[in-house]
């Protein structure tokens, strides 16, 4: 098993960053250490498998997530799948059952309403629609909208019984809000470890509410999403074989690469690895040399997929993106995803928001 230095400190710091990787099922050795006054140690090495290199970065750029317990809520080992009761939101469903199956995770359905005496007179969704002037329409709305998510349930736990789905464990939640901040606070206080999201046909998503609920949980940055387009095929989703990977050119891509390999890992998959220009300028020659490093790490480390690099150099994503779905025809996008302000999201989108929009095709979103 070959060892690499994953950060040099002096021995008390080296001391906890070991605790924290231990703690976590990370081996860890330490180099240099003076025995005789180990408390006066400096530039002690702490060593790890190099397997476990991209768990090992993703903890030490979270540690307030893996800190010791009681000084933050722990992830739950959950699916958030927030649903408006379409048919489109229970494909949603199935696919995060199949995830949660394999994953032996459960699943958590969020529903969010809207006051109707902060919205006013307002289509909410195809299921319901109130006046405000109406009598006991608040009431109402969340009766119905707690009568609508039963019915849900009830949809989901026959499709178990039928063998349909998978069989997971689940539960359910519905609150009064705008539906993307309920999502976002939800996620916040639940940390899932995954959200997966039903949208709209691309002609469909710039004038359909749920378009935009996405969109603005993507922009947040915050968490691992998945969206399940309209036009869906469930093997595909659950198997894809050619991925297109948006590269940052940094350390973040093998945290993003973990992160889909561990979802999606189990099969066979080409990964086509491209670099969108950004705030930092590289070269053409400098870009392929670092995506060649980074296909050559990614080659001896995730061992079921095969990897092609491609340096692009225009910032015309939507001619570029269709032209390499044309020749690769792809059924998975990753984009490592960095989190934004206010002010950038609303008058320069992401890359995230911006395919959201403009193509049918699954996409995996990673907070880095």
């Amino acid at each position: 098993m070959r060892y690499i230095t994953i950060a040099i400190h002096t021995y008390e710091k080296a001391l906890s960053l070991r605790s924290l990787l231990e703690n976590e099922g990370i081996t860890v050795e330490l180099h240099n250490v003076n025995l005789e006054v180990p408390g006066f140690s400096s530039g002690v090495r702490v060593r790890i498998p190099e397997e476990d290199l991209p768990l090992a970065l993703r903890i030490i750029e979270n540690q307030e997530l893996f800190a010791q317990p009681g000084s933050q809520t722990p992830i739950e080992h959950k699916i958030l799948v927030p649903v408006d009761f379409s048919e489109n939101s229970f494909k949603a469903a199935v696919v995060a059952a199949n995830l949660g199956a394999n994953r032996g995770e459960s699943l958590q359905f969020l529903y969010s309403y809207i006051d109707p005496y902060i919205a006013g007179n307002i289509q909410l969704t195809n299921s319901l629609s109130y006046d405000v002037g109406e009598p006991g329409a608040r009431q109402a709305l969340g009766d119905n909208a707690v009568r609508l998510m039963t019915n849900f349930c009830d949809r989901f736990k026959s499709a178990m019984k039928r063998g349909d789905v998978p069989v997971v464990k689940y539960g359910s939640h519905v609150c009064e809000g705008v539906p993307e901040d309920s999502i976002i606070d939800f996620a916040k206080r639940k940390l899932p470890g995954l959200i997966v999201m039903g949208t709209r046909g691309s002609s469909k998503k710039e004038r359909d509410m749920i378009g935009s609920v996405t969109a603005e949980v993507l922009d947040e940055g915050r968490f691992t999403v998945l969206t399940v387009p309209e036009p869906f095929d469930l093997e595909k989703t659950l198997r894809p074989t050619n991925i297109l990977f948006f590269s940052n050119i940094d350390q973040d891509d093998i945290l993003a690469m973990d992160t889909l390999y561990r979802l999606f890992g189990s099969w066979q998959a080409n990964v086509t690895i491209v670099h969108m220009p950004g705030r930092k300028r590289y070269s053409h020659l400098s870009a392929s040399k670092a995506l060649g490093r980074l296909s050559d790490y990614c080659r001896d480390n995730f061992k079921r997929y095969h990897f092609v690099t491609i340096p692009l150099q225009e910032n015309n994503y939507d001619s570029e993106f269709d032209n390499l779905n044309e020749k690769y025809d792809f059924d998975l996008i990753v984009i490592p995803n960095h989190r934004r302000n206010a002010f950038s999201r609303l008058f320069n989108p992401g890359l995230a928001h911006k395919l959201l929009m403009h193509t049918d095709i699954p996409m995996l979103v990673i907070p880095v």
